[in-house]
């Protein structure tokens, strides 16, 4: 009989945490040190926010014999993406007042502060609650925010799809108060015993877990790297249900086989109705059947690859009393955002403003973003919407309204011509702040995508959307195992380089090159791409000719991803 394998100390972190509280309260309160107490960083998460010091000066103050620069991020729970603008305006206010005077728009489609000290973390909360949000299971082992596709081709049944969106996220929050407790200065609750958890229990999921919701044509919000997605199925402009898919995801860990990216299986079509049901059947089946002993081994995607896609379905279908019918044919075209004026089915418009890598701030000598949308959203009454690729929308314009707030977006550098290129790429936040971080993301991509245009540009390709991201390590964030390009970090300055995914985000990319630095990824990317430029079919993606040309295989199944490319392609011939 094999030994049993122990528990991982985050599950005893969470079993002994009185339904997340811990002792957050008595560390908030310590004034020694600006950190709080070690098993608390972990519990904080499921509350919005991460503890984090700043890497850049951290040997300098080790050398001062200082502790690190202990700061905190902060990241809102937003379902959809969707706020008014006088919430915005609130937004703001708290970025100035609390953290370091900038917002940062997410790939998970909310925002998050960054460069918070421990004092100002619980009145930060407070402020942002003020405005009717809250950051909730923003983090940690539960279901996080929801993704809903923001701008919409049926614009019309946005609005029906967003609830949708909206009751699965309420559905799925913890029932704990040591939330309204610790930051909203509720009543606290004596017999934590009589306080249950009926969907997470009380030691919750092994790991995250990520929802999307989708509306074909538009894969913005990544079906296929979420834990579990419904796709819009929509006959003659009316919603019929939604096909699920689950167990897709990103993160993986450099050198160690056993973890890799996965897309996400069909498990059938469902009536919208039953949609909580079946999501709440999937999240408890993970929280009983999950790994609980390897983190590396907890997200959905390695339960249902170790169950079986059948069983694992048939205990969903027990348990939420819902027999899943045949997935219903859907077509994904794009999965970056629509730029520029769109206009809607009643009439409004919506105006998506590129947003690089979601970071607006009013920096010395750069454009004053955050005083442009200030004075955008004293004009606009209609919704701000945050969109999976880290950009920002002004939706329902009125069509009166259109040239002042197209004026003002322009003059604050909100609204500008940048390259296709630019515009499809993406990057997380990685050094200085992210514990993670193997390489520099967000700080560095701008600079190679200007290198990259060069090539783009001489080869006649400055229309062609070629989806590239980057990430400092191999978690994930910004998704790169589904973009064309991708750079995951594997040291400082040097990245793994991956290709292969068809720019629509439904195929995985392969290792193309391993440990490279920048004068190697330019003379790799070179050949290739003018290679593409000359011999390219109508259409065709340049994710999909590196793989019609053989140079990496397609990957559909993550068990694939870390195999030899050269017998995968065999395969293929």
């Amino acid at each position: 009989m094999s030994e049993e394998k122990e528990l991982t100390e985050v599950e005893h972190i969470k079993a002994g945490s009185r339904h997340l509280r811990g002792r957050i309260e008595e560390g908030l309160a310590n004034p020694v040190t600006g950190a709080l107490y070690a098993p608390d960083t972990q519990l904080s998460k499921f509350h919005g926010f991460y503890q984090q010091d700043d890497r850049d000066i951290r040997d300098e103050r080790r050398h001062q014999k200082l502790e690190p620069l202990h700061s905190f991020m902060l990241r809102a729970r937003v379902p959809g993406g969707v706020i008014k603008a006088k919430q915005w305006k609130a937004i703001d206010q708290v970025a100035r007042d609390f953290s370091g005077g900038s917002i940062r728009l997410t790939t998970r489609q909310t925002f998050q502060y960054h460069g918070i000290l421990k004092h100002n973390v619980k009145p930060l909360i407070q402020g942002i609650n003020k405005a009717m949000i809250d950051s909730i299971a923003a983090c940690g082992d539960v279901n996080r925010n929801v993704l809903c596709n923001t701008n919409p081709l049926e614009s019309a049944l946005h609005k029906e799809i967003y609830d949708d969106a909206v009751a699965i996220s309420q559905h799925l929050l913890p029932s704990t108060r040591a939330y309204h407790e610790i930051w909203l200065d509720e009543e606290k609750i004596t017999n934590y015993e009589e306080e249950k958890e009926p969907i997470y229990g009380d030691t919750y999921l092994p790991r995250k877990f990520k929802i999307a919701v989708a509306i074909p044509p538009h894969n913005d919000v990544d079906v296929n790297g979420n834990d579990l997605s419904f796709v819009a199925i929509i006959v003659d402009g009316k919603l019929t249900g939604y096909d699920v898919l689950a167990g897709g995801g990103m993160g993986s860990t450099h050198g160690e086989a056993h973890t890799y990216p996965q897309i996400a299986k069909d498990f059938g079509f469902i009536k919208p109705e039953d949609a909580c049901k079946v999501a709440e059947a999937i999240v408890t089946t993970q929280r009983d059947f999950g790994d609980r002993t390897d983190r590396k081994h907890a997200r959905l995607k390695y339960t249902i690859d170790d169950m079986g896609l059948e069983d694992f379905k048939n205990h969903v279908e027990e348990r939420s009393g819902v027999t899943f019918a045949a997935s219903k044919p859907y077509e994904f075209t794009m999965h970056s955002d629509r730029y520029g004026w769109v206009e809607n089915a009643d009439g409004t418009w919506n105006l998506t403003l590129y947003i690089e890598h979601g970071r607006i701030s009013n920096l010395p000598g750069k454009p004053q973003m955050m005083t442009g949308l200030l004075k955008i959203a004293d004009v606009h009454g209609g919704d701000f919407r945050m969109t999976a690729t880290q950009n920002l929308i002004l939706a329902q314009v009125d069509a009166k309204k259109k040239d002042e707030i197209e004026k003002l977006a322009r003059e604050y550098g909100l609204l500008r011509d940048v390259s296709v290129l630019r515009q499809n790429s993406m990057a997380c936040v990685a050094f200085p702040t992210c514990a993670l971080a193997m390489a520099e993301a967000e700080r560095y991509l701008p600079d190679l995508i200007t290198k990259l245009e060069t090539i783009i540009d001489k080869n006649g390709l400055s229309e062609q959307p070629i989806v590239i991201r980057m990430t400092g390590c191999p978690n994930g964030c910004a998704r790169p195992f589904l973009a064309e390009i991708a750079f995951v970090g594997k040291a400082p300055g040097k990245y793994n380089l991956y290709l292969g995914g068809d720019g629509r985000g439904t195929r995985l990319v392969k290792l193309y090159r391993e440990n490279i630095g920048e004068e190697q990824i330019l003379e790799e990317l070179d050949p290739i791409i003018a290679a593409y430029a000359k011999e390219r079919t109508e259409g065709e993606t340049f994710g999909d000719y590196v793989v019609r040309q053989h140079i990496v295989p397609a990957i559909y199944d993550g068990r694939d991803f870390n195999s030899d490319s050269e017998e995968l392609l065999a395969k293929e011939s």
